[in-house]
């Protein structure tokens, strides 16, 4: 048996799910989950079926045949290997505990995914890189040399097949052109105090202003500076005892898992752009116990 996810987004209209399960049911296939959502407001449907091919169908002959019905639907949908593993390059500044806890949860198994190098405008977690026998590349970013470096960049995405960049506390704002590139295939993490708490040590500025809740935010990335569709977020109960060194701790732990369930919402195929907003749906039978590890 081989096993698929199938990802569909288009206009609302009659016949949709009947005609992508006849067409899975008449080559062989059983559906093993399915979820769909109808946009009101948009007239937008997506839908996202994982499947099994119980006669070990090749891809291509099931990718071959479903071009009619995407057609007649006007979809945008593409087919996935379940068992193929989504090539992500992590980016780091010097703020390492979002790297550190993707590089555990990679390590055992928690987050199936085939990292293919972190990149750094610093050394700073070099070794602890390259201890996990994974590629380290250093890339130098500053204000002269800002269009080269991200040249650099997209010839290491290019040379690696990357398919998702994490932004695990990079530090450098990207360019719009890069951003537009890429889009749909950067995820960032950041503090949810923004905008109220811009700049500098803002978890300082949330103590001082006696913030009782610690959030964080996972978004695709987008020209908009920390603007993008939003994939998923948390928070922190904070009480008066708690000082702002607290205020660190507890909300690097929470960036940390924020930004696991994002990526692993991404890697499953969960996630759909629906404008300025996204379309997540739950995590299917098998990996649920996997993305809520730690």
């Amino acid at each position: 048996m081989k096993s698929y996810v199938l990802t569909v987004s288009c206009k609302s209209t009659r016949g949709i799910v009947a005609a992508i399960s006849g067409y899975l049911a008449g080559k062989g296939c059983n559906i093993v989950d399915s979820s769909q959502f109808d946009d009101l407001d948009t007239g937008k449907f997506f839908m996202r079926v994982s499947f099994i091919s119980e006669e070990g169908a090749a891809r291509e002959a099931l990718v071959a045949d479903f071009g009619a019905i995407a057609e007649t639907f006007g979809m945008e949908w593409d087919m996935h290997d379940a068992s193929e593993r989504m090539k992500v390059l992590l980016m780091v500044s010097r703020f390492g505990h979002c790297l550190n806890d993707l590089l555990y949860r990679w390590k055992i198994g928690a987050l199936p995914i085939d990292i293919v190098g972190v990149v750094s405008n610093h050394f700073d977690y070099q070794k602890v890189v390259v201890n996990h026998d994974i590629p380290f590349y250093h890339i130098k970013v500053t204000k002269e040399n800002k269009p080269q470096a991200e040249k650099q960049l997209l010839d290491l995405v290019e040379q690696t097949g990357t398919e998702l960049i994490v932004l695990a506390r990079y530090m450098q704002v990207l360019s719009d052109s890069l951003c537009k590139k890429m889009s749909g295939k950067i995820i960032n993490i950041h503090h949810s105090f923004l905008p109220s708490f811009k700049g500098a040590n803002p978890y300082k500025q949330a103590f001082e202003r006696g913030v009782k809740l610690i959030g964080a935010t996972a978004h695709y990335v987008t020209a908009d500076l920390d603007e993008g569709p939003i994939i998923e977020q948390d928070v922190a109960r904070i009480t008066h005892a708690q000082s702002a060194e607290d205020y660190v701790s507890i909300g690097r732990d929470v960036e940390s898992q924020v930004l696991a369930r994002a990526i692993h919402a991404h890697i499953h195929h969960r996630t759909f752009i629906n404008g300025n907003r996204t379309v997540v749906f739950p995590a299917s039978p098998g990996s649920y116990a996997s993305e809520r590890m730690g």
